[in-house]
């Protein structure tokens, strides 16, 4: 997962095309002049909106400006993308954009509505996230092993949530059961919100959650966690085993988080 979807993300920002439409410096001088919206192409709740939301919280610092969070659920975080790229190109257009988005969702679907090496200007990569394996708490599983001999036994009873089809979170948990070997019922929401509020009322069994929105329903024990799916550790769970740890070698799922803007936004405002 993270060598595939990682390095597709990678390969879609280095080929964005230089920035075009110049600007005098008196424009770029007087950006921003009203507020701008950040489109999360996701609903409200998940890792992607808490990256998002952080990352406002210090854009608007810095542009003293305030930054408007715009929600978009729906078919992976495509159909925001897709009205994130036909935005007009003058920096008020802002998308959070992802491996989901940028990555996997160009290569899964036959025609995604939108080319990530041609129809963004990338603002810039704002973090990186393992992911943590949770269980709703009546899952007899406490470990990657005994949740892995549970799927095997009771593959038709067993499903598992995903922040939508095509998005970094179903493809991590298909890349898992994958490498052990089992089969699990896919069950996607539209985002990670949604998804985790169904772990907890026990509607899911399973969820491959980015940490973020993860971490007061572990403190509360609302939900158990099993594992996390980066090469390390977590150095806020660090008693959590990685999955590569638990049985599966070389396993890991990373997901990235960047913000890009519609392609022929003007390269002065971009620097600012």
């Amino acid at each position: 997962m993270h060598g595939f979807a990682g390095k597709l993300l990678l390969v879609a920002l280095a080929a964005f095309p230089a920035m075009a439409w110049p600007l005098s410096p008196v424009r770029a001088q007087d950006y921003p002049s009203r507020p701008i919206t950040l489109v999360v192409p996701y609903s409200a709740g998940g890792g992607n909106d808490v990256m998002a939301r952080t990352a406002a919280d210090r854009m608007s610092k810095t542009l003293g400006q305030q930054i408007v969070i715009e929600n978009r659920g729906g078919a992976g975080g495509s159909i925001a993308t897709r009205q994130i790229a036909k935005s007009a190109p003058d920096g008020y257009t802002l998308g959070l954009g992802g491996t989901g988005t940028l990555a996997i969702n160009p290569t899964l679907y036959q025609n995604v509505g939108y080319d990530p090496r041609k129809d963004f200007a990338p603002v810039g990569l704002i973090a990186t996230s393992a992911l943590v394996v949770l269980v709703n708490t009546s899952v007899p599983a406490h470990s990657i092993t005994e949740l892995i001999a549970l799927a095997k036994e009771k593959s038709a009873q067993i499903n598992y949530a995903s922040a939508g089809a095509g998005s970094g979170i179903h493809l991590g948990t298909e890349y898992f059961a994958s490498r052990a070997g089992i089969k699990i019922t896919h069950v996607p929401y539209k985002g990670s919100g949604p998804a985790l509020t169904d772990l907890v009322g026990g509607h899911v069994m399973i969820y491959f959650s980015s940490l973020p929105p993860a971490i007061s329903l572990m403190k509360e024990r609302k939900v158990r966690a099993l594992a996390v799916t980066g090469a390390k550790r977590s150095v806020l769970f660090p008693e959590l085993p990685t999955v590569a740890e638990s049985g599966l070698p070389g396993f890991e799922a990373v997901l990235h988080y960047g913000i890009v803007a519609p392609a022929g936004t003007p390269r002065p405002i971009m620097r600012n």
